[in-house]
């Protein structure tokens, strides 16, 4: 099954997604500006839902696009769920 992101935060560059009690953020972030400052890009991490630990980068991240973002994260979710 394919994760659905949403705009978590109005106004803002968030999407989240929950799958396999996993939940999913993608940020948008760059140097200047408004908004999260970082490499230029979309940030995706994870982590469990029911947990105290932090967030987790997927790997490849910040992403060129939103959607290459969320097939990392896509791919991340089937990694996670045959563990």
């Amino acid at each position: 099954m394919s994760l659905q992101f949403r705009q978590a935060v109005e106004n803002m560059d968030v999407w989240s997604a929950n799958g396999a009690d996993i939940s999913f953020v993608i940020t948008f972030e760059s140097p200047n500006g408004p908004g999260f400052h970082g490499r230029r890009g979309f940030l995706a991490s994870w982590r469990p839902i029911h947990s105290r630990t932090g967030a987790v980068k997927v790997i490849g991240s910040p992403f060129n696009t939103f959607t290459d973002a969320e097939g990392a994260c896509n791919t991340m979710l089937g990694v996670l769920e045959k563990n």
